[in-house]
């Protein structure tokens, strides 16, 4: 599946390259302040999308939390490796 997916963004990355070929063209004819003022938008609107990913993300992790399956999956995890405690190492403290 990973194979596929990996498979699947070289193609598109093939199929995108004459327009992103095109966008820097464009660009270049930029001024400088128009470069760089473009490049915060960008890094902006990136760091906005990565945000929004991020609060995605937590929001599934407390759902998953709040999901009976999935605690009780842990519960049986917790205590099929409960046996590994006693095995005379210490914890590490991290």
């Amino acid at each position: 599946r990973l194979y596929a997916r990996v498979a699947r963004a070289h193609d598109q990355q093939i199929m995108n390259a004459p327009v992103v070929a095109e966008i820097e063209q464009r660009i270049a004819q930029l001024t400088l302040g128009e470069q760089l003022w473009l490049i915060e938008r960008l890094a902006n609107r990136l760091r906005t999308r990565e945000s929004a990913a991020a609060r995605e993300f937590e929001r599934q992790l407390l759902h998953m939390s709040n999901d009976p399956e999935i605690q009780s999956e842990l519960a049986q995890i917790e205590r099929e490796f409960s046996v590994t405690e006693s095995d005379g190492l210490e914890r590490s403290a991290t």
